[in-house]
């Protein structure tokens, strides 16, 4: 199952109001169906002010890839942890049946 990632696309405070429209109106025929983009005036007078588009897409297959990986990874990473806590206090922790995965500690 694929899940959806959030793009940013960002926009000059120096533009024409024309290319200012002209961007926005090319921006939103590029955007996939059920995006739910959002625009939003970010920045301050200091640091300069940016117009910012986001939406969210579907994930390439390289990074469900890679996120499938790193998942495994930190899985794997807390069940250790979860083990040596486990052994280092000499109780175990197993989800009880019918109980909604409530854990029941056993001593």
């Amino acid at each position: 199952m694929k899940r959806r990632v959030k793009e940013f696309v960002e926009i000059d405070e120096h533009v024409s109001l024309e290319e200012l429209i002209g961007k926005l109106a090319e921006i939103r025929d590029s955007l996939p169906d059920e995006c739910e983009a959002e625009l939003r005036l970010r920045g301050d007078e200091i640091f300069g002010r940016r117009i910012t588009i986001s939406y969210f897409r579907e994930q390439t297959d390289e990074e469900a890839e890679l996120e499938k990986r790193y998942a495994e990874a930190s899985r794997e990473a807390k069940e250790k942890e979860l083990e040596r806590l486990q052994a280092e206090l000499g109780v175990v922790c197993y989800a009880a049946p019918g109980k909604r995965g409530k854990l029941r500690i056993v001593a």
